[in-house]
Protein backbone atom coordinates (compact mmCIF):
# COMPACT_ATOMS: atom_id res chain seq x y z
CA UNK A 1 0.00 0.00 0.00
CA UNK A 2 1.26 3.47 -0.85
CA UNK A 3 2.26 5.80 1.96
CA UNK A 4 0.32 9.04 2.32
CA UNK A 5 2.99 11.73 2.26
CA UNK A 6 2.18 15.38 2.85
CA UNK A 7 4.54 17.92 1.27
CA UNK A 8 4.06 21.13 3.25
CA UNK A 9 5.39 24.44 1.93
CA UNK A 10 4.80 28.19 1.61
CA UNK A 11 3.85 29.92 4.90
CA UNK A 12 4.08 33.46 6.26
CA UNK A 13 7.65 34.05 5.16
CA UNK A 14 9.61 36.31 2.83
CA UNK A 15 10.94 33.09 1.31
CA UNK A 16 7.52 31.65 0.47
CA UNK A 17 8.10 31.70 -3.30
CA UNK A 18 11.46 29.93 -2.91
CA UNK A 19 9.66 27.30 -0.84
CA UNK A 20 7.10 26.77 -3.61
CA UNK A 21 9.85 26.10 -6.16
CA UNK A 22 11.64 23.65 -3.85
CA UNK A 23 8.38 21.82 -3.05
CA UNK A 24 7.30 21.40 -6.67
CA UNK A 25 10.77 20.07 -7.53
CA UNK A 26 10.42 17.49 -4.77
CA UNK A 27 6.87 16.46 -5.70
CA UNK A 28 7.99 15.82 -9.28
CA UNK A 29 10.78 13.51 -8.13
CA UNK A 30 8.91 11.47 -5.49
CA UNK A 31 8.27 7.87 -6.58
CA UNK A 32 4.54 7.60 -7.48
CA UNK A 33 4.72 3.82 -7.07
CA UNK A 34 5.58 4.23 -3.37
CA UNK A 35 3.76 7.39 -2.32
CA UNK A 36 0.55 9.30 -2.70
CA UNK A 37 1.91 12.83 -2.61
CA UNK A 38 -0.49 15.30 -1.00
CA UNK A 39 0.50 18.96 -1.41
CA UNK A 40 -0.21 21.19 1.59
CA UNK A 41 0.28 24.89 0.87
CA UNK A 42 0.19 27.56 3.58
CA UNK A 43 -0.39 31.00 2.08
CA UNK A 44 0.94 34.37 3.26
CA UNK A 45 -1.99 34.70 5.68
CA UNK A 46 -1.33 31.34 7.32
CA UNK A 47 -4.30 29.57 5.67
CA UNK A 48 -3.80 25.91 4.71
CA UNK A 49 -4.84 24.44 1.33
CA UNK A 50 -4.56 21.11 -0.47
CA UNK A 51 -5.48 19.73 -3.90
CA UNK A 52 -3.75 18.24 -6.95
CA UNK A 53 -3.69 21.63 -8.64
CA UNK A 54 -1.09 22.77 -6.10
CA UNK A 55 1.49 20.56 -7.85
CA UNK A 56 1.43 22.97 -10.82
CA UNK A 57 3.72 26.02 -10.60
CA UNK A 58 1.21 28.03 -12.64
CA UNK A 59 -1.27 27.81 -9.75
CA UNK A 60 0.82 30.41 -7.93
CA UNK A 61 0.98 33.02 -10.73
CA UNK A 62 -0.95 34.36 -8.86
CA UNK A 63 -2.41 32.04 -6.24
CA UNK A 64 -6.21 31.96 -6.38
CA UNK A 65 -7.63 29.97 -3.45
CA UNK A 66 -11.13 29.82 -4.96
CA UNK A 67 -9.90 27.98 -8.08
CA UNK A 68 -11.46 24.55 -8.78
CA UNK A 69 -9.37 21.76 -7.31
CA UNK A 70 -8.00 23.80 -4.40
CA UNK A 71 -9.48 23.01 -0.97
CA UNK A 72 -9.08 25.00 2.22
CA UNK A 73 -8.15 22.71 5.12
CA UNK A 74 -6.86 22.74 8.68
CA UNK A 75 -4.93 20.07 10.60
CA UNK A 76 -6.47 17.87 13.27
CA UNK A 77 -3.91 18.22 16.06
CA UNK A 78 -5.12 15.19 17.99
CA UNK A 79 -2.01 13.11 18.62
CA UNK A 80 -1.47 10.59 15.83
CA UNK A 81 -4.42 11.71 13.72
CA UNK A 82 -2.64 13.24 10.70
CA UNK A 83 -6.01 14.31 9.30
CA UNK A 84 -6.56 17.34 7.10
CA UNK A 85 -10.06 18.64 7.77
CA UNK A 86 -12.40 20.66 5.56
CA UNK A 87 -15.54 22.51 6.61
CA UNK A 88 -18.54 22.45 4.30
CA UNK A 89 -21.63 24.61 4.77
CA UNK A 90 -25.07 23.38 3.83
CA UNK A 91 -27.56 25.65 2.12
CA UNK A 92 -31.20 26.15 2.99
CA UNK A 93 -33.22 27.74 5.74
CA UNK A 94 -30.88 26.38 8.43
CA UNK A 95 -27.23 26.65 7.47
CA UNK A 96 -25.03 24.11 9.18
CA UNK A 97 -21.34 23.38 9.14
CA UNK A 98 -20.02 19.90 8.59
CA UNK A 99 -16.43 18.72 8.95
CA UNK A 100 -15.00 16.11 6.64
CA UNK A 101 -11.60 14.46 6.38
CA UNK A 102 -9.89 15.31 3.09
CA UNK A 103 -6.73 13.25 3.70
CA UNK A 104 -4.75 11.47 6.40
CA UNK A 105 -1.03 12.18 6.34
CA UNK A 106 1.37 9.48 7.52
CA UNK A 107 4.53 11.60 7.23
CA UNK A 108 5.11 15.26 6.43
CA UNK A 109 7.99 16.40 4.25
CA UNK A 110 8.69 19.97 5.34
CA UNK A 111 9.84 22.17 2.46
CA UNK A 112 9.80 25.52 4.23
CA UNK A 113 12.39 28.28 4.01
CA UNK A 114 12.55 31.02 6.64
CA UNK A 115 10.23 31.95 9.46
CA UNK A 116 7.07 30.03 10.36
CA UNK A 117 8.34 26.75 8.93
CA UNK A 118 12.12 26.36 9.05
CA UNK A 119 12.52 27.96 12.48
CA UNK A 120 11.08 25.19 14.70
CA UNK A 121 7.51 26.50 14.87
CA UNK A 122 6.04 23.97 12.44
CA UNK A 123 8.27 21.25 13.87
CA UNK A 124 6.80 21.96 17.31
CA UNK A 125 3.28 21.65 15.91
CA UNK A 126 4.08 18.23 14.45
CA UNK A 127 5.72 17.15 17.72
CA UNK A 128 2.51 18.03 19.57
CA UNK A 129 0.44 16.25 16.91
CA UNK A 130 2.80 13.24 17.14
CA UNK A 131 3.25 12.97 13.37
CA UNK A 132 6.54 11.94 11.67
CA UNK A 133 8.20 14.82 9.82
CA UNK A 134 11.39 15.41 7.92
CA UNK A 135 13.82 18.19 8.88
CA UNK A 136 15.71 19.01 12.03
CA UNK A 137 13.75 19.19 15.29
CA UNK A 138 12.57 22.17 17.29
CA UNK A 139 15.79 23.21 19.04
CA UNK A 140 18.15 22.71 16.09
CA UNK A 141 15.77 24.44 13.71
CA UNK A 142 15.41 27.45 16.00
CA UNK A 143 19.18 27.80 16.43
CA UNK A 144 19.77 27.33 12.71
CA UNK A 145 17.28 30.07 11.82
CA UNK A 146 18.61 32.77 14.13
CA UNK A 147 22.01 33.94 12.88
CA UNK A 148 22.89 35.65 16.17
CA UNK A 149 22.12 32.63 18.36
CA UNK A 150 23.71 30.35 15.75
CA UNK A 151 26.97 32.29 15.87
CA UNK A 152 27.02 32.20 19.67
CA UNK A 153 26.36 28.45 19.57
CA UNK A 154 29.27 27.86 17.19
CA UNK A 155 31.55 30.09 19.27
CA UNK A 156 30.61 28.14 22.39
CA UNK A 157 31.49 24.92 20.57
CA UNK A 158 34.91 26.38 19.63
CA UNK A 159 34.09 26.31 15.92
CA UNK A 160 35.52 28.96 13.55
CA UNK A 161 33.23 31.91 12.81
CA UNK A 162 33.89 35.43 11.60
CA UNK A 163 33.92 38.24 14.20
CA UNK A 164 30.56 39.95 14.53
CA UNK A 165 28.36 42.24 16.59
CA UNK A 166 24.59 42.49 16.77
CA UNK A 167 22.00 45.15 17.52
CA UNK A 168 18.28 45.60 18.01
CA UNK A 169 16.13 47.98 16.01
CA UNK A 170 15.49 50.02 19.15
CA UNK A 171 19.23 50.47 19.76
CA UNK A 172 19.68 51.70 16.20
CA UNK A 173 16.73 54.08 16.32
CA UNK A 174 17.86 55.45 19.68
CA UNK A 175 21.47 56.20 18.70
CA UNK A 176 22.56 55.44 15.12
CA UNK A 177 25.95 57.11 15.64
CA UNK A 178 26.75 54.84 18.59
CA UNK A 179 25.87 51.70 16.61
CA UNK A 180 27.94 52.75 13.60
CA UNK A 181 30.90 53.65 15.83
CA UNK A 182 30.66 50.26 17.56
CA UNK A 183 30.88 48.49 14.18
CA UNK A 184 33.86 50.59 13.09
CA UNK A 185 35.78 50.02 16.32
CA UNK A 186 34.94 46.31 16.59
CA UNK A 187 35.16 45.18 12.98
CA UNK A 188 36.30 47.95 10.63
CA UNK A 189 35.30 47.73 6.96
CA UNK A 190 34.13 45.93 4.92
CA UNK A 191 31.26 44.30 6.79
CA UNK A 192 28.15 42.32 5.88
CA UNK A 193 24.84 43.25 7.48
CA UNK A 194 22.22 40.52 7.89
CA UNK A 195 18.71 40.27 9.38
CA UNK A 196 18.92 37.68 12.17
CA UNK A 197 16.02 35.51 10.99
CA UNK A 198 16.03 35.48 7.20
CA UNK A 199 17.58 33.26 4.58
CA UNK A 200 18.07 33.37 0.81
CA UNK A 201 20.24 36.48 1.32
CA UNK A 202 17.12 38.67 1.65
CA UNK A 203 18.02 41.96 3.33
CA UNK A 204 21.75 41.15 3.29
CA UNK A 205 24.20 43.75 1.98
CA UNK A 206 27.84 44.76 2.10
CA UNK A 207 29.08 48.06 3.55
CA UNK A 208 32.48 49.60 2.85
CA UNK A 209 32.02 52.93 4.68
CA UNK A 210 29.83 54.74 7.22
CA UNK A 211 27.18 55.85 4.73
CA UNK A 212 26.80 52.38 3.25
CA UNK A 213 26.69 50.89 6.75
CA UNK A 214 23.81 53.19 7.71
CA UNK A 215 21.91 52.21 4.54
CA UNK A 216 22.61 48.51 5.13
CA UNK A 217 21.38 48.67 8.71
CA UNK A 218 18.20 50.47 7.67
CA UNK A 219 17.57 47.80 5.03
CA UNK A 220 18.17 44.89 7.41
CA UNK A 221 15.94 46.40 10.12
CA UNK A 222 13.08 46.50 7.62
CA UNK A 223 13.06 42.69 7.79
CA UNK A 224 13.90 41.97 11.43
CA UNK A 225 14.18 43.70 14.80
CA UNK A 226 17.61 42.10 15.39
CA UNK A 227 20.52 42.43 12.98
CA UNK A 228 23.95 40.80 12.78
CA UNK A 229 27.01 42.63 11.42
CA UNK A 230 29.96 40.43 10.41
CA UNK A 231 33.49 41.24 9.39
CA UNK A 232 33.98 40.95 5.63
CA UNK A 233 36.82 39.14 3.88
CA UNK A 234 38.71 40.20 0.76
CA UNK A 235 37.65 37.91 -2.10
CA UNK A 236 36.87 34.78 -0.09
CA UNK A 237 35.92 31.43 -1.61
CA UNK A 238 32.38 30.25 -0.85
CA UNK A 239 32.10 26.54 -0.13
CA UNK A 240 28.94 24.53 0.64
CA UNK A 241 28.57 21.02 2.01
CA UNK A 242 25.38 19.04 2.59
CA UNK A 243 24.84 16.41 5.28
CA UNK A 244 22.23 13.65 5.17
CA UNK A 245 21.10 11.26 7.88
CA UNK A 246 19.85 10.83 11.41
CA UNK A 247 21.38 9.91 14.77
CA UNK A 248 24.59 7.89 14.21
CA UNK A 249 24.03 7.40 10.46
CA UNK A 250 25.41 10.62 8.97
CA UNK A 251 27.28 11.34 5.75
CA UNK A 252 28.62 14.48 4.08
CA UNK A 253 28.29 15.29 0.39
CA UNK A 254 30.87 16.53 -2.07
CA UNK A 255 31.66 20.22 -1.68
CA UNK A 256 30.50 22.84 -4.16
CA UNK A 257 31.95 26.25 -4.95
CA UNK A 258 29.19 28.62 -6.09
CA UNK A 259 30.26 31.09 -8.78
CA UNK A 260 29.10 34.62 -8.14
CA UNK A 261 29.85 38.08 -9.41
CA UNK A 262 30.12 39.62 -5.93
CA UNK A 263 31.55 38.43 -2.62
CA UNK A 264 28.27 36.87 -1.61
CA UNK A 265 25.32 35.35 -3.40
CA UNK A 266 22.34 37.66 -3.24
CA UNK A 267 18.70 36.65 -3.78
CA UNK A 268 18.80 37.52 -7.48
CA UNK A 269 21.83 35.32 -8.16
CA UNK A 270 20.42 32.41 -6.18
CA UNK A 271 16.92 32.29 -7.60
CA UNK A 272 16.40 34.58 -10.56
CA UNK A 273 19.47 34.98 -12.77
CA UNK A 274 19.72 31.31 -13.77
CA UNK A 275 16.08 30.44 -14.14
CA UNK A 276 13.83 30.92 -11.14
CA UNK A 277 11.84 27.72 -11.70
CA UNK A 278 14.89 25.64 -10.79
CA UNK A 279 15.90 27.39 -7.57
CA UNK A 280 19.31 26.63 -6.08
CA UNK A 281 19.74 23.73 -8.49
CA UNK A 282 20.21 26.18 -11.36
CA UNK A 283 23.01 28.15 -9.68
CA UNK A 284 26.35 28.29 -11.49
CA UNK A 285 28.87 26.28 -9.49
CA UNK A 286 32.04 24.23 -9.62
CA UNK A 287 31.37 20.71 -8.37
CA UNK A 288 33.45 19.33 -6.83
CA UNK A 289 35.14 22.46 -5.54
CA UNK A 290 38.80 22.70 -6.65
CA UNK A 291 40.25 22.57 -3.12
CA UNK A 292 42.94 20.50 -1.45
CA UNK A 293 41.97 17.17 0.09
CA UNK A 294 42.85 18.34 3.60
CA UNK A 295 40.42 21.27 3.33
CA UNK A 296 37.73 19.02 1.86
CA UNK A 297 38.13 16.53 4.72
CA UNK A 298 38.11 19.33 7.32
CA UNK A 299 34.85 20.77 5.98
CA UNK A 300 33.16 17.38 5.71
CA UNK A 301 34.20 16.39 9.24
CA UNK A 302 33.11 19.76 10.63
CA UNK A 303 29.78 19.51 8.80
CA UNK A 304 29.02 16.09 10.28
CA UNK A 305 30.02 17.37 13.73
CA UNK A 306 27.63 20.34 13.44
CA UNK A 307 24.86 18.02 12.22
CA UNK A 308 25.26 15.82 15.29
CA UNK A 309 25.63 18.73 17.74
CA UNK A 310 22.34 20.28 16.61
CA UNK A 311 20.68 16.85 16.51
CA UNK A 312 19.77 17.41 12.88
CA UNK A 313 17.64 15.11 10.79
CA UNK A 314 17.09 14.71 7.06
CA UNK A 315 19.18 16.91 4.82
CA UNK A 316 20.95 20.19 5.65
CA UNK A 317 23.49 22.41 3.94
CA UNK A 318 26.31 24.17 5.77
CA UNK A 319 27.94 27.17 4.12
CA UNK A 320 31.55 28.26 4.62
CA UNK A 321 33.94 31.05 3.67
CA UNK A 322 37.60 30.27 2.96
CA UNK A 323 40.09 33.10 3.33
CA UNK A 324 42.92 32.59 0.84
CA UNK A 325 45.33 34.86 2.69
CA UNK A 326 45.09 33.24 6.13
CA UNK A 327 44.01 29.82 4.78
CA UNK A 328 41.32 29.84 7.44
CA UNK A 329 37.85 28.42 6.91
CA UNK A 330 34.83 30.02 8.64
CA UNK A 331 31.30 28.73 9.12
CA UNK A 332 28.78 31.12 7.58
CA UNK A 333 25.54 29.35 8.51
CA UNK A 334 23.59 26.12 8.56
CA UNK A 335 20.45 25.78 6.42
CA UNK A 336 18.31 23.16 8.12
CA UNK A 337 16.00 23.06 5.07
CA UNK A 338 18.26 24.13 2.18
CA UNK A 339 17.04 25.52 -1.14
CA UNK A 340 16.10 22.67 -3.50
CA UNK A 341 16.90 20.43 -0.49
CA UNK A 342 20.48 20.36 -1.88
CA UNK A 343 19.48 17.38 -4.03
CA UNK A 344 21.94 18.40 -6.76
CA UNK A 345 24.88 17.74 -4.40
CA UNK A 346 23.63 14.23 -3.69
CA UNK A 347 22.86 13.49 -7.33
CA UNK A 348 26.48 14.34 -8.09
CA UNK A 349 27.48 11.73 -5.49
CA UNK A 350 25.25 9.14 -7.15
CA UNK A 351 22.15 9.37 -4.96
CA UNK A 352 19.13 10.14 -7.14
CA UNK A 353 16.60 12.63 -5.83
CA UNK A 354 13.86 9.97 -5.57
CA UNK A 355 16.18 7.82 -3.43
CA UNK A 356 17.07 10.82 -1.26
CA UNK A 357 13.34 11.38 -0.67
CA UNK A 358 13.09 7.75 0.47
CA UNK A 359 15.90 8.41 2.94
CA UNK A 360 14.20 11.55 4.26
CA UNK A 361 10.99 9.64 4.94
CA UNK A 362 12.85 6.71 6.54
CA UNK A 363 14.71 9.07 8.87
CA UNK A 364 11.50 10.85 9.80
CA UNK A 365 9.88 7.56 10.79
CA UNK A 366 12.96 6.46 12.79
CA UNK A 367 12.96 9.74 14.72
CA UNK A 368 9.21 9.37 15.34
CA UNK A 369 9.69 5.85 16.69
CA UNK A 370 12.56 6.98 18.91
CA UNK A 371 10.47 9.82 20.28
CA UNK A 372 7.62 7.47 21.14
CA UNK A 373 9.93 5.16 23.06
CA UNK A 374 10.25 7.86 25.73
CA UNK A 375 8.17 7.47 28.89
CA UNK A 376 5.51 10.20 29.05
CA UNK A 377 3.49 8.55 31.84
CA UNK A 378 5.67 8.95 34.92
CA UNK A 379 3.42 8.62 37.98
CA UNK A 380 3.92 10.59 41.18
CA UNK A 381 1.99 11.41 44.33
CA UNK A 382 1.75 15.14 43.55
CA UNK A 383 -1.94 15.13 42.56
CA UNK A 384 -2.86 12.65 45.30
CA UNK A 385 -1.40 14.94 47.95
CA UNK A 386 -2.71 18.20 46.48
CA UNK A 387 -5.69 19.66 48.33
CA UNK A 388 -6.55 23.28 47.52
CA UNK A 389 -9.69 23.12 49.65
CA UNK A 390 -7.71 22.83 52.86
CA UNK A 391 -6.48 26.01 54.49
CA UNK A 392 -2.73 26.22 54.35
CA UNK A 393 -2.29 23.65 51.56
CA UNK A 394 1.19 24.02 50.10
CA UNK A 395 0.51 22.92 46.53
CA UNK A 396 3.00 21.12 44.30
CA UNK A 397 6.09 23.09 45.38
CA UNK A 398 5.35 22.57 49.07
CA UNK A 399 4.91 18.79 48.79
CA UNK A 400 8.12 16.79 49.00
CA UNK A 401 8.38 13.63 46.96
CA UNK A 402 9.68 10.36 48.35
Amino acid sequence: MKKQIGVIFGSRSCEREVSIISAIQLMRHADPEKYDIIPVYIDEHGIWYTGEKLKDINSYKPFRPDSPGIIRVFPDLTAGSGALMHITRSTGLISREKMEIVARIETFIIVMHGLNGEDGTLQGLFEMANIPYTSTGVAGSAIGMDKIIMKQFFQGADLPVLPGVWFTRREFEKDQTKVIRCVQESLGFPVFVKPANLGSSIGVSRADNEEELKDSLELAFEYDRRVLVEKGLDHPIELNCSVLGYDDSVQASSIEMPLNSTEFLDFHEKYLSSGGSKGMASLHRVLPAPIEDRLKELIQEMSCKIFRMLDCKGVVRIDYMFDRESEQVYITEINTIPGSLAFYLWEYDGLHYSDMIDRLIENAVKAYEDRNRANYAFDSDILKNANFGTKGAKGSKGAKGH
